[in-house]
C-alpha cells in the first residue's frame, strides 16, 4: 500500500536504527503486515516472526488505561474536570484533575527521592504525595505519572489490581487473546529489549522500571501485544467504537478524540492521544508512540492506520537519533497517504 515508507523502513533497519520491525497499513477493510530483520541480535540472532510479542510501553495507556477512563465516562461515573482526589482520597492534592492528567497539563513535579531503590508499595505511596508546578493546566509536558495515578484510580473503583481490570474490560471484549501483562517463561515469542549495564537483556520482563517496580499496578506501561491484537484495538476506532454486532465505545466518544481537550484548547492533545494535524489532506489523526520503539496512528474520518512495532532499544538504547529517523517514518507515510487519497 505504502512502498515509499516500506522502502524508508527497510532502509532505516538496514542503517542499524532498529534490528527488525512488524508493521500494519490499514485503509478500509484491507490491511497489509509487514515483517522485516531480527527480533533478537544478541546474544543470538532470531528472524522476527508476525506473531511475535513486543512489550509496547506507553501504548499501554492508550489502548488500556486510557480506553478504561473513557468507558468509566461514558457510563457517568466520572467527568474530565473531576479532581482526582475526589475520587482517589489518598492522592494528597485537590487541583489535579482527570482532564489535566489525561491531556498531560498536570504540570506535576515528578521527582521521587531514591526512586529506584523503592518497592512497589513505597513507589504508590510517593506518587500520592506529588504536587503541580504553577503551570497547572497552562502548558503540555508529557509524563508517566498521570497514567500511574489514573491506573490507581481504577484499581480504586474496580476494586482489582490494573492489569485485571485491563485484561477483563479491555483484551478479553476486544479479542486481543495474544495480549498480556506479566509474561511467565517460556519466553520464545517474546521480542527482547535492552541489555542493562550489569549484561542483563530484558526479555518477558517490563522494560519501564517504575511499571516494573508496579508490576501489577501500573497504569503507564507494561502490555506485550501483537501487531494483529493491536489491530483489532485499532479497527474498533476506526469502525467507531463498534466490534462485530456489539458497541464497544460510543461513536460520539470517538468523535470526541478528535478536539483538543487541553484547558487551553491549544495545547494539540486530546485524552489520552496526542493529535497530529496533517496539512497535506487537512486529517486529524490520533497519534500514541511507545519508548521501546512502537507508536500507532489513526485515521477514523478516512479509515486508516499504521501500527509500527520495533525493537529499536535491543540492545542499546539510542533515542535522540531514533525519534528523528521515527519522525521520517511518520512523515513519509503522511506525505503517501495524501497522495493517495488526492488521486
Amino acid at each position: 500500500m505504502y512502498p515509499e515508507t516500506l522502502r524508508l523502513i527497510e532502509e532505516k533497519r538496514q542503517a542499524g536504527v532498529f534490528p527488525g520491525a512488524v508493521f500494519s497499513f490499514i485503509e478500509d477493510d484491507r490491511e497489509e503486515i509487514h515483517v522485516l530483520g531480527n527480533s533478537q541480535v544478541e546474544p543470538e540472532e532470531i528472524l522476527m516472526q508476525k506473531d511475535f510479542l513486543f512489550d509496547v510501553a506507553s501504548l499501554t495507556k492508550v489502548v488500556c488505561t486510557t480506553t478504561m477512563l473513557l468507558k468509566l465516562k461514558e457510563a457517568g461515573q466520572l467527568f474530565w474536570d473531576q479532581s482526582l482526589h475526589e475520587i482517589l482520597p489518598e492522592f494528597q492534592n485537590e487541583s489535579i484533575t482527570l482532564r489535566h492528567l489525561l491531556t498531560h497539563t498536570s504540570d506535576i513535579k515528578t521527582y521521587i527521592p531514591q526512586r529506584d531503590q523503592l518497592n512497589a508499595e513505597e513507589l504508590r505511596a510517593a506518587y500520592l504525595t506529588l504536587q503541580p508546578g504553577d503551570q497547572l493546566g497552562k502548558i503540555v509536558q508529557y509524563t508517566d505519572a498521570g497514567t500511574i495515578l489514573l491506573g490507581f484510580l481504577l484499581e480504586k473503583y474496580y476494586q482489582k489490581d490494573a492489569v485485571a481490570v485491563f485484561k477483563e474490560e479491555v483484551l478479553q471484549p476486544l479479542g486481543m487473546t495474544d495480549s498480556l501483562f506479566l509474561p511467565q517463561a517460556p519466553y520464545d515469542k517474546i521480542v527482547p529489549t535492552q541489555k542493562l549495564a550489569d549484561g542483563t537483556i530484558l526479555k518477558g520482563t517490563t522494560h519501564d522500571p517504575k511499571a516494573r517496580v508496579l508490576a501489577a499496578h501500573a497504569g503507564n506501561a507494561g502490555l506485550f501485544t501483537t501487531v494483529k491484537d493491536l489491530s483489532k484495538f485499532a479497527k474498533m476506532y476506526l469502525n467507531l467504537g463498534h466490534i462485530k454486532d456489539m458497541i464497544y465505545l460510543k461513536e460520539e466518544t470517538i468523535r470526541e478524540l478528535l478536539d483538543d481537550q487541553t484547558p487551553s484548547g491549544k495545547g494539540k492533545r486530546s485524552i489520552g492521544w496526542d493529535l497530529k494535524f496533517s496539512p497535506l489532506d487537512q486529517s486529524v489523526l490520533l497519534f500514541h508512540t511507545g519508548y521501546t520503539g512502537t507508536f500507532l496512528v489513526l485515521d477514523i474520518i478516512k479509515q486508516s492506520a499504521f501500527i509500527f512495532l520495533s525493537n529499536r532499544v535491543h540492545p542499546s538504547d539510542h533515542r535522540a537519533s531514533y525519534v528523528i529517523q521515527r519522525d521520517e517514518i511518520l512523515a513519509s507515510y503522511l506525505q503517501e497517504r495524501a497522495t493517495r487519497y488526492q488521486k
